[in-house]
């Protein structure tokens, strides 16, 4: 059991001299990493292709331009997120004045996945710097190039009594999840996520949990066929379905079921190809466990579309399946691959009940013209987030958290939520001594008549 307590003793001790608190320092070290990221493309490119197969666009604008742009915004709203935030004060507090500060928690350990291993490594690690934090970051040992390329960019900018990454397999997560950290960010499964849960009740540390699950996909009849079967492809198949956010299963109205899935296989062709695993940057599946499990799922249902694999690429075609139901095995858990199921229904009630029945969905997409079935389905469903007529999307503005409900996650980050995740919203009243209010005090004559009237 390897032993981390001396540098995460360290940070606190760095921490602790207020260094990380200086609004300059913050910039300072963001503006670092912003020209260190600049610096290790195309190694960070290569070694995306590398664990992933990733192409040099998909690694780019997923991966690296993403948190790119997340630094330049941060950046640029970093003075103003700072200040003190004076807010109202009520008439029973006449004469003084009601501010929040945010305040850094401390320590950030950072638990990144294996999907994005880059972004979902940095993106958090802008929000604990902008907030003032020290921070660990652990990546996945699945890709094991990136997590290289990770570690040696951070040291090159950092000492690491300030920011840290930290290499290794499940037994190197647990060994820092016994320690007394003072913030736990975590990206990855339910299973998992609740483990950490655990972990951090120990020591009653908060936690940011970024989990999945199911998202559904909704295509009402009056949708835009031909742009909602561009844009459910677009998402859905990118990074080979590995994404948290990707459509998990299609919804399709019965009488555009078979004129959209015509477009979708049309789309899907015109992404990836006519022969999908032959296409050189089509990315592959991280390991021959998870390629197991997908390949499984293809007997469910009909085949629609796809349906070949390759074991030594670890790829799998573009697949769709009808006749699907909720009873099948690929409907169980989040398939996180290139497989979409697709249930049809005739009326909305059906779909919104079916989505009741399971966990809340991190996302949920909608295609549909009709403003009051978009209000419909946004209020009677319980989702993290998602979009109206488009897919993934809502994910890349910084002006909109990002994170889940209920088993799909615990809090929100990007922009100025990531900033507001890693800090402590400390509020503070400031009292005038130019006066007193005696109504307060138990020995003011007719103490409780005068307080009923201050207070009614």
């Amino acid at each position: 059991m390897a032993d981390y307590h001396h540098l995460i003793t360290q940070q606190k001790e760095f921490f602790r001299t207020g260094t990380t608190k200086n609004i300059e320092f913050r910039l300072k070290a963001l503006q670092k990493l912003r020209t260190m990221i600049r610096k290790f493309e195309a190694p960070l490119l290569k070694a995306l292709k590398e664990d992933l197969n990733k192409s040099e666009f998909e690694a780019y604008s997923s991966e690296i331009g993403v948190v790119l742009e997340e630094i330049r915004f941060t950046i640029s709203n970093l003075r103003s997120w700072t200040k003190p935030e004076k807010v109202k004060t009520p008439i029973t507090h006449v004469g003084s004045t009601s501010y929040i500060y945010s305040e850094p928690y401390g320590v950030a350990l950072i638990l990144s996945p294996w999907n994005y291993p880059f972004q979902l490594a940095i993106a958090p690690l802008i929000g604990a710097i902008a907030a003032g934090n020290c921070a660990i970051i652990k990546p996945s040992e699945l890709t094991p190039k990136t997590s290289g390329i990770l570690a040696q960019l951070i040291k090159e900018i950092y000492p690491e009594n300030f920011i840290s990454v930290i290499e290794g397999g499940v037994e190197t997560s647990q060994d820092l999840l016994r320690e007394n950290v003072d913030y736990i960010f975590f990206t990855g499964s339910v299973p998992v996520g609740k483990k950490i849960m655990e972990a951090a009740a120990k020591n009653l540390t908060p936690v940011t949990l970024e989990l999945g699950g199911k998202s559904p996909c909704i295509v009402h009849k009056d949708a835009n066929l031909k742009l909602a079967a561009k844009r459910i492809a677009w998402g859905k198949f990118m990074n080979a379905g590995q994404t948290c956010v990707a459509p998990d299963y299609l919804y399709l109205h019965q009488s555009i079921k078979d004129e959209f899935l015509k477009h979708f296989k049309n789309y899907t062709a015109e992404l990836y190809g006519e022969r999908p695993l032959e296409n050189p940057n089509y990315t592959r599946i991280v390991s021959d466990r998870h390629f197991n499990r997908l390949c499984s799922f293809l007997s469910d249902g009909e085949l629609w579309m796809g349906g070949e694999s390759n074991l030594e690429t670890l790829t799998i075609e573009p697949s769709v399946l009808t006749d699907i139901t909720w009873s099948d095995t690929v409907m169980q858990d989040e398939i996180f691959g290139p497989i979409l199921p697709v249930m049809d229904y005739n009326h909305l009630s059906e779909v919104i009940e079916g989505i009741h029945n399971h966990p809340n969905p991190l996302a949920l997409y909608l295609f549909s013209e009709s403003e009051s079935i978009q209000n419909n389905v946004v209020n009677s469903i319980s989702f993290g987030g998602g979009c109206i007529n488009d897919t993934v999307y809502h994910l890349v503005s910084p002006y909109l958290p990002f994170g889940g409900v209920g088993s799909s996650g615990i809090g929100a980050y990007h922009g100025k939520g990531s900033f507001y995740t890693f800090s402590h919203r400390k509020s503070v009243l400031k009292q005038t001594t130019l006066f007193d209010i005696p109504v307060r005090y138990p020995n003011v004559k007719n103490g409780l008549k005068k307080l009923k009237l201050f207070l009614k």
